[in-house]
């Protein structure tokens, strides 16, 4: 009988984590204190309690079945990553990829322009400022001139939209609305968010990546004002998987079911580009998104270039990615330097970076901008391009997309990308790493108890 083999078993540590954050044990405790007469003690540790088990991810982590058993340059990689993850590839698409806000907010208001029948935005950030007013202001003109326009934004992260962005919106008619607003019937899922970037017009042409509508990602990242990130342009058939993701969304928040072919039109080749729209939810019980990362690593056989900004593997996935360069894959993980919106993310990044480094896997700082982008190339044909952080909140607490593509021109061309960012990047040396302060090994070392919910 064959024995399974358990990937990235967390340690001492880790088990103190994963016993700090489980919600079962501060209710024990607490009964054990009300029992003995303590009933204040007992009361704060039973709010301790309930209030983790609201923020306890609640998915199912691959452990096994995570070895290398064949290459990303096969038929069995294909058929898995579609079988894994439950979505197919769908033929016929031209993409473009976006760099900076100069290029992908042009193409995307240009896009909102010429809409003929729907607009659909999925967005967990939609800010008031300038970008913010002139997307409004497009969103309104079109609904004026009889286009459907339907807006979901996440009630968190779209929270300081402003009082001007809104008016402009529904004096037009467009469509807004929230996603999980914090009440007490929502209260068992308040920390789920939708972390989903998507711009769809009708049902044609998609945007997602990186990006929300903010200034911050104004410009072409010429100075740390401006965001660097990466945005793409899905046309023909594809565009129907971020549609979906949105309809799923829009149902659940509203109850009103999208259909029609202005949403949905029939199928009308526009390239030769298959892609496949991964679309992952805490509602499945497991993150789609994150299978396609784990299965991508184990099957690479040459190189694996992964960018994100917020880079906290869990163990199953250092133990994978050092087990990809000790088979000699050239690995290179590129993430937010200096200029980082979320120090606890970093620090916690940077504690981890041990086993990756003794391993010999490249670490790079890019430290000219905030890099935001989301970004993985493999063995020169797969690519992987969407919201999905590198972290557990983007794989267990949050909706996200990804759009995959099996395709060695757009694989060359993020190739090229990710070697060009190198240049603004300082690679992480272990012994620098390894005389780190004292204060930044604590301070890492406490943002690494937060691992599970950043």
């Amino acid at each position: 009988m064959h024995r399974r083999r358990q990937k990235g078993q967390p340690g001492w540590l880790g088990l103190g984590r994963k016993l700090f954050w489980s919600w079962w044990l501060w209710m024990a405790v607490a009964a054990v204190g009300g029992a003995s007469g303590h009933g204040n003690f007992a009361a704060t540790l039973a709010t301790v309690g309930f209030l983790f088990y609201l923020l306890a991810p609640r998915e199912h982590i691959p452990q096994y079945g995570l070895e290398s058993k064949f290459p990303v340059h096969s038929d069995e990689f294909i058929a898995s990553v579609v079988g894994a993850t439950g979505v197919s590839f769908i033929h016929g698409n031209k993409v473009n990829v976006l760099r900076n806000g100069d290029e992908f907010y042009t193409a995307m208001l240009n896009a909102i322009a010429g809409a003929k029948q729907t607009i659909t935005m999925e967005n967990y950030i939609f800010w008031n400022g300038e970008i913010g007013r002139r997307f409004a202001t497009a969103l309104g003109e079109r609904c004026s001139a009889g286009v459907s326009v339907k807006l979901l934004l996440d009630s968190i992260g779209s929270s300081t939209i402003g009082k001007e962005i809104l008016a402009t919106l529904n004096s037009c008619g467009c469509e807004v609305a929230w996603y999980n607003r914090i009440w007490v019937r929502t209260i068992g899922h308040f920390n789920h968010r939708n972390h989903r970037k998507s711009l769809i017009i009708d049902g044609r042409i998609a945007f997602t990546g990186g990006a929300g509508i903010a200034d911050q990602w104004m410009g072409n990242a010429g100075s740390p004002a401006q965001w660097r990130d990466i945005q793409i342009r899905v046309e023909g058939p594809g565009a129907v998987g971020l549609q979906a993701g949105f309809a799923q969304n829009w149902l659940e928040t509203t109850a009103e079911l999208v259909s029609g072919p202005g949403y949905f039109p029939p199928p009308d080749p526009a390239g030769n580009v298959a892609t496949q729209t991964i679309l992952s939810s805490p509602k499945s019980g497991s993150s789609a998104v994150r299978i396609m990362y784990y299965l991508s690593i184990i099957s690479a056989r040459d190189r694996i270039w992964i960018a994100n900004p917020y880079f906290l593997p869990d163990d199953s996935a250092v133990q994978i990615l050092c087990e990809a360069k000790q088979r000699g894959v050239d690995v290179k993980i590129m993430v937010a330097g200096i200029h980082n919106d979320m120090r606890i993310s970093r620090y916690a990044s940077i504690h981890l970076y041990e086993k990756l480094l003794q391993a010999g896997i490249e670490i790079y700082e890019y430290n000219r901008t905030m890099l935001h982008q989301k970004t993985m190339v493999v063995d020169g044909i797969w690519t992987t391009i969407g919201t999905t952080n590198f972290d557990n909140r983007s794989f267990a607490l949050d909706e996200e997309s990804n759009v995959c593509a099996y395709d060695r021109p757009l694989a060359e061309e993020l190739t090229e990308i990710f070697a060009e960012d190198l240049r603004s990047c300082e690679r992480v040396k272990f012994d620098r790493w390894r005389h780190r302060g004292l204060k930044n090994r604590i301070f890492g070392a406490t943002c690494v108890f937060l691992k599970e919910q950043i």
